[in-house]
């Protein structure tokens, strides 16, 4: 079972948005060195609970830092921006890091309605123009344009190109991703009613010989299911908060087991085959995961959170880490 990382460079209560992206920076040295697949950053505008505009700034920093791990956007926002732009940033990072970078490509907004329409300058109504976008990107990416695309002078030169994933969260997104033949990372941790149908659909449409998905689950690992539990709190309050139109920086495990206490849990009524978030000692979100593993045929998972304390979240990753026997980077004693 190989793990990975989605960093959405969190912003915690109480500190700056740059400690998040130094926490960033910090979390995807200690992955890289315990064995971890990749590390994925995310883009949002306009949310001040989520501190990384801009992958394309992260995902050279964090690849400069470390060694093995593969680094990548989970994922570039394509419908803010030219899709020559994104394949020519995409190709200087491989040709400074060849071989270690993913281009993790997302369709949602990320952003409110007016950050939305600021970022979309040149076109203020928001046309869905995505499709077109990602054909753009992938004969720019490839200098391929047998599609129709006008043959243009993509720079750098490079010998290879990074994989683009598609990222999603619905059936429709994985069918998508499965007849371009394009590898695929589903957002169980949005939408888990679905990820059963949405697995089975990429895997069955795929067009061609080797499908390849990432499962995204939100994962909270302490040293007891009280612990977990513990630093679960954040999340769940900062999702009550959001759909009541709240959006506020993580608050600490203490302030959101308090405020908790004061009304409906975020989750309740909620029925899905896994659950929404894997919370509990080291063995129980193993049980969980090997469960999904077995039962879908899926090889990869990329764990996300949002933890207040950046000591409790570093320990999270280690602890997940330990619990499937990932193989260091690094000399153990030095971890």
């Amino acid at each position: 079972m190989k793990l990975s990382v989605l960093d959405q460079s969190t912003v915690a209560e109480g500190t700056a948005p740059a400690q998040a992206l130094h926490n960033t920076i910090e979390l995807a040295r200690l992955a890289d060195r315990l064995g971890y697949e990749r590390y994925w950053v995310a883009e949002h505008h306009g949310i001040p609970s989520h501190a990384g505009p801009a992958p394309e700034v992260l995902i050279p920093r964090i690849a400069a830092e470390t060694s093995g791990i593969r680094v990548g956007s989970g994922g570039v926002l394509l419908p803010y921006y030219s899709p020559l732009k994104v394949a020519e940033v995409f190709r200087v990072l491989e040709a400074l890091h060849p071989g270690r970078i993913d281009l993790g490509i997302g369709r949602a907004g990320g952003a409110s309605p007016a950050e939305a329409r600021a970022m979309r300058w040149d076109d203020p109504r928001g046309v869905d123009d995505f499709d077109d976008k990602l054909a753009a990107l992938l004969a720019y990416l490839h200098e391929d344009f047998s599609g129709g695309q006008t043959p243009i002078t993509v720079m750098p030169r490079v010998p290879s190109v990074p994989p683009v994933w598609l990222l999603g969260s619905s059936v429709r997104s994985a069918v998508f991703a499965a007849r371009l033949g394009l590898p695929y990372a589903y957002a169980h941790f949005i939408n888990p009613e679905s990820t059963r149908a949405a697995v089975e659909a990429y895997t069955k449409t795929f067009a061609g010989p080797h499908p390849r998905l990432i499962v995204g689950v939100g994962v909270y690992v302490g040293d007891t299911e009280a612990q977990a539990q513990r630093l679960l709190a954040s999340h769940l309050l900062v999702r009550r908060r959001l759909f009541a139109g709240d959006i506020r920086a993580i608050p600490s495990a203490e302030e959101a087991a308090a405020e908790l206490a004061r009304g409906p849990h975020p989750l309740a009524g909620e029925v899905t085959e896994w659950p929404r978030y894997f919370a509990g000692a080291p063995e129980h979100v193993r049980g969980i995961i090997e469960s999904l593993r077995d039962q879908l045929g899926v090889t990869e998972l990329i764990a996300m959170n949002m933890i207040h304390d950046h000591g409790d979240r570093l320990r999270c990753y280690r602890l997940l880490a330990e619990a499937f026997d990932l193989a260091p980077r690094a000399d153990p004693a030095t971890l």
